[in-house]
């Protein structure tokens, strides 16, 4: 079992697979000069295993798949496979924005996957457009059912931003209550490496929009999630999800790997220990773990930027793409 010095369990462990996306979103990797790691320094897939099995074996119960866009790396169902082998009942999921589902869905779910997470933050096309850079929104609508077909559980996920798609908000929300599928709203983080001019449009004002369209009351959640839950008159329930409140940090149950082998103790926390040279031992492979875990901060360290003076205010000069955030 794996414990912090906050006596907080980790058991959910976050894999970016890949720093690469085939989308531009202005909120995470728009288009600007930025660096890849090369290919041969990332961690292959067996590489990732080998820490992986000895993260399952110390307790990690929950693993999510995460980018940049892990639906460009090749054969993905391959890693998938091999962790649903090792860890039949292991809780599988994986983040993505949907455009490469078409084509991978069957062998991602015969190859163990549980669950999946699809980002649609509009569906309108040209503020879809605007958001990711591509005009490829019905494929994303294509994977999405494909998906709920498909059997899995899905969930979307919509960043919303101030006078971009804020008056989408209604219409996000219909779209998911009709398939009978939870959508998490997001407040967008202001990091380093988005579009400067992307205001962030706070949890209240989402709940206010949704508010004008049903009654609603906040429900009780699982203990770990990162979503506050809501219900509506019909009993269909949505999720608000504020980085910006560090209420959930108090039973955060997760670490994150960089496809490039960095292990990272929080999404905020600028620190993080490589596992590359610890893979051909067991042992030290879980010295780094149990280090990591100990770096592990109370708290992170967002503010509302609206709250806070510009000139002090703290973001994130670690990119989302190489975190999976």
């Amino acid at each position: 079992m794996l414990i912090d010095k906050f006596n907080r369990k980790i058991d959910y462990l976050r894999i970016s697979v890949t720093q690469r996306c085939n989308f531009r979103c202005q909120y995470c990797m728009p288009e600007k000069p930025f660096e890849w790691t090369p290919k041969e320094d990332l961690l292959s897939y067996e590489q990732m295993f080998k820490f992986i099995k000895v993260a399952i074996d110390k307790g990690i119960k929950k693993i999510r798949i995460t980018g940049g866009e892990p639906l460009v790396r090749d054969d993905l169902y391959k890693l998938i496979k091999m962790i649903s082998s090792y860890k039949p009942d292991i809780d599988l999921a994986l983040t993505t924005n949907g455009y490469l589902l078409k084509q991978q869905i069957e062998k991602l779910k015969n190859a163990g996957l549980k669950r999946i997470n699809i980002s649609i933050d509009s569906l309108e096309k040209e503020t879809f457009w605007y958001l990711t850079k591509k005009n490829v929104l019905e494929n994303v609508l294509v994977g999405i059912d494909l998906a709920i077909r498909s059997g899995l559980i899905v969930k979307l996920n919509s960043v919303i931003i101030k006078n971009v798609n804020e008056n989408e908000i209604i219409k996000l929300y219909n779209f998911a209550k009709k398939r009978d599928i939870q959508i998490r709203f997001i407040e967008y983080m202001e990091n380093e490496n988005a579009y400067s001019n992307l205001k962030t449009l706070c949890s209240k004002d989402i709940i206010k929009r949704i508010k004008q369209n049903s009654p609603i009351e906040e429900i009780d959640k699982k203990e770990n999630s990162a979503a506050k839950l809501f219900k509506d008159k019909d009993n269909y329930i949505f999720g608000i999800i504020e980085p910006y409140d560090d209420s959930f940090c108090k039973t955060c149950n997760r670490i994150r790997l960089s496809a490039n082998g960095d292990l990272i103790p929080c999404l905020y926390y600028e620190d993080s220990l490589n596992i590359k040279k610890s893979l051909y031992n067991n042992q030290k492979i879980e010295k780094v773990l149990n280090e990591v875990i100990e770096k592990r901060p109370e708290k992170n360290k967002w503010s509302y930027p609206t709250k806070i003076d510009t000139s002090s205010k703290q973001i994130s000069s670690r990119a989302f793409y190489f975190t999976g955030g």
